[in-house]
């Protein structure tokens, strides 16, 4: 038992047995004190004093029993605890032996285990070293028996995967591309259509020469003049070339640039109706014609803007769009496709719930660079794109423009829509004229792309060439090799020719059995 517990109880025990002492000894002295005082004062008061201290010394010693039976108490009750606390420390002491045997039985079982554990791992090194040598001689027998390495033989497990994967992931991009197209077309017929059918336009086919009539054939010498000097002026001051033939009363005028064509024809038929024909009159008439041609270009720039319900653009742009009236493209009026597409892109942009008043704007000015390509070195999308930013157009029409051929990448729905009523336009059918020559180099470079690929047997161009059917042979090309053909078709097409409109490619596989009946 550790006696540092009771210390202070027996701290406790002595000071009160100093105490009684010392308070004995300081009453006595104060008694002698009084007696002495009571002696020079007072005789009498003797018997007091005596009384005095045998009350004190009353009092003191009911203190000191008080005192002492108090220490005594919290002796008993310290030592009840001190009893506690020993009986506490032996239970804890019976649990931590109960708990250190625990943990040496545990640690026992853990070793046998981990006896066990090592055992295992052995035995499993070693079945996996006989696994491995049963698979190194299967492998030998394997090699032996197919006459291919490993290596080799995995490099065909890869390609016949490769192949499965492939017929599988066009399998899957077929039944995607079809499901698409499927809900994405029935949705853009249903908007092109009903743009198409609110907006149509008549297209005339316009030659790159203007034919005036004379009233009788003697005037083509009054045209000519003495020794030429009036058809001389007339070319100078114009830069048409006029040609006078055998043509029966009638001159023609021939020029790339339509406008002065346009004030050729204006002057040439002023000069036959006055009848005045001389250097000085024919300089006289061309001013004139200019003055006229400029003052049809206006009107005509204000009657667009009128029928498209648009306002006004800069001076400038107003000049551009009143000379496409006199320009075209494959034999359309690039004024009339201007309108044509503007009023296309604005339908289908008000389907679409977008700006429709905006979308009018930018479907206008997409041909706006044709009315100056032939001055200027770029493209007519991006020499336009640059004259609408340089007189303030909004930003959606200038990539509108730019990227109607794709030169530029688009930015907005507004774009897409823009070059969507363009191959509306010019290849609805009527709408543009296209030579002969290169009509047929058109149809026989689309069949020679399209038999250009491994498998293909024949290709024809039909329907003016805005189709294309691709016939392969059934036993090199199955069906999902014949979805994947068609894709790498088109994308060809589009890579390496230029067209308006679209192409459609059609891939054909069939196979035939053939049997004679005798």
């Amino acid at each position: 038992m550790d006696i540092s517990q009771f210390l202070p109880l027996i701290a406790v025990i002595l000071g009160f047995g100093i105490a009684i002492p010392l308070v004995s000894y300081s009453f006595k002295q104060n008694a002698k004190n009084a007696g002495m005082l009571a002696e020079q004062i007072l005789a009498t008061a003797e018997k007091d004093a005596i009384s005095i201290k045998k009350e004190k010394e009353l009092e003191a010693r009911d203190d000191a029993m008080k005192i002492i039976q108090q220490a005594e108490e919290d002796a008993k009750v310290k030592l009840q605890e001190v009893h506690e606390s020993q009986k506490n420390i032996s239970n804890r002491e019976i649990k931590l032996d109960n708990k250190s045997e625990s943990l040496d039985r545990k640690e026992v079982e853990i070793r046998k285990v981990e006896a066990q554990v090592s055992q295992s791992l052995s035995e499993i090194e070693a079945d996996k070293q006989r696994y491995e040598d049963m698979l190194k001689q299967e492998n030998e027998k394997l090699e032996q028996i197919a006459r291919m390495t490993q290596e080799e033989a995995k490099n065909s497990l890869i390609e016949n995967l490769k192949e499965i994967a492939n017929a599988e992931g066009a399998q899957v991009a077929k039944q995607i591309r079809e499901t698409a197209v499927s809900n994405a077309t029935k949705e853009a017929n249903k908007i092109v259509i009903s743009a198409i059918q609110r907006s149509a336009a008549d297209h005339t086919a316009e030659s790159t020469v203007s034919v005036v009539e004379l009233p009788s054939d003697q005037m083509k010498g009054r045209v000519i003049g003495r020794e030429g000097r009036n058809i001389r002026t007339f070319e100078q001051l114009t830069g048409v070339e006029l040609i006078v033939d055998d043509t029966p009363e009638a001159v023609v005028l021939s020029g790339f640039d339509p406008v002065r064509r346009e004030i050729a024809r204006v002057a040439l038929t002023n000069l036959v109706q006055d009848g005045r024909i001389h250097p000085a009159r024919i300089e006289e008439m061309i001013t004139k014609a200019t003055a006229d041609v400029d003052e049809e270009m206006r009107v005509a720039a204000e009657e667009a803007l009128a029928e498209l319900h648009l306002p006004a653009f800069h001076a400038q742009i107003m000049k551009l769009i009143g000379r496409l009236k006199y320009r075209t493209s494959y034999g359309q009026n690039i004024l009339k496709h201007s309108i044509e597409v503007g009023w296309l892109t604005g339908l289908m942009a008000s389907e679409l719930g977008l700006d429709g008043v905006l979308a009018r704007r930018a479907g206008f000015l997409h041909d706006l660079g044709k009315a100056i390509d032939r001055n200027t070195d770029g493209t007519h999308a991006l020499i336009g794109g640059e004259y609408a930013r340089k007189f303030g157009e909004p930003d959606a029409v200038i990539n509108a423009i730019e990227s109607h051929h794709e030169e530029v990448p688009m930015t907005g729905p507004i774009s897409a829509l823009v070059q969507s009523a363009d191959a509306i336009s010019g290849s609805r059918r009527g709408a543009r004229g296209d030579t002969l020559e290169s009509y047929i180099k058109r149809l026989r470079n689309l069949e020679g792309i399209a038999t250009g690929f491994e498998g293909v047997s024949k290709s024809y161009a039909i329907q003016a060439g805005r189709e294309v059917r691709v016939m392969v042979e059934s036993d090199k090309i199955d069906d999902n090799r014949a979805q994947s053909l068609s894709m790498e078709i088109a994308g060809r097409i589009e890579a390496e020719m230029t067209y308006p409109g679209q192409i459609k490619v059609v891939v054909i596989r069939e196979s035939r059995s053939t049997a004679l009946a005798k």
